[in-house]
């Protein structure tokens, strides 16, 4: 596929990246992989996450969902990619994945566990502003899933990670909402009472809503095209797609 396309250039002196952030998953990149340590809410809410991103693009691209190689052809990039939960399975859809993270342990651990596995990711530990200065080839998509809520300056992020998207490309944005309700459930309720996530995880001050991260994808040349909120049903102990996003949501939005 051409990649002729290079992404904007990052505005100089300016950094997405939040020190106490990356320190703070540094000391847990460990555990990414244990399925009951720190990081097991991301590994039952992963797969709801995966089918979102698998459907999305499938659906801007005119592929066939069900398809072993889905996202054969296409060229990938995840942001904050951790432990390559995600980068994993969309690389065995047939995506190739560039996959980064600003913290080096989680881009060792993630290298460690792809390794043996097999699985051709071109992990870095980079700064999705540094990936735009160095004029890293565009992206069919682009995944920020679950870090938003964790860098330094959010209009920057979202516009310089619409800058790696191609024309006609697509990002897919998951985070959680700044409300009363998330407070309550995924700040309070998450770390404090059912230790779902270690205590500090989120700063409840960072939360975004959904329509500044709206507006931000529009003045980088984005058009919001879906919305979703996705769910806990503690009786299944389930994550699910749903209409609320006053909690968890995700956006699909495409490259003008």
């Amino acid at each position: 596929m051409a990649q002729a396309e290079t992404a904007n250039q990052a505005t100089p002196g300016k950094t997405t990246i939040d020190p106490a952030e990356i320190e703070k998953f540094s000391a847990i990149a460990d555990e990414w992989w244990d399925p009951f340590g720190k990081f097991k809410p991301l590994h039952k809410f992963n797969p709801v996450r995966l089918a979102y991103i698998r459907d999305a693009a499938c659906a801007h691209f005119g592929r066939d969902r069900q398809a072993k190689k889905s996202l054969e052809g296409l060229r990938l990039l995840d942001i904050g990619c951790g432990g390559g939960l995600v980068a994993e399975p969309m690389t065995r859809l047939g995506a190739e994945v560039v996959a980064i993270d600003a913290a080096e342990r989680n881009i060792k651990t993630a290298l460690a566990h792809a390794g043996p596995l097999g699985l051709d990711i071109d992990y870095r530990n980079t700064s999705v502003e540094e990936l735009a200065a160095a004029g890293e080839p565009s992206f069919d998509v682009v995944l920020n899933m679950e870090v938003v809520e964790h860098v330094a300056d959010v209009d920057l992020f979202l516009e310089t990670a619409a800058g790696l998207v191609k024309p006609g490309g697509m990002m897919v944005m998951a985070t959680i909402n700044r409300t009363l309700k998330a407070l309550a459930l995924a700040k309070i309720g998450g770390e404090y009472i059912l230790r779902w996530l270690p205590a500090g995880t989120h700063d409840p001050r960072k939360f975004v809503k959904p329509e500044e991260a709206k507006a931000a994808l529009t003045r980088a040349g984005m058009n919001v095209t879906a919305e979703a909120g996705v769910g806990y049903n503690p009786f299944m102990d389930i994550w699910r797609i749903n209409d609320d996003i006053s909690v968890n949501y995700m956006l699909t939005a495409v490259k003008r």
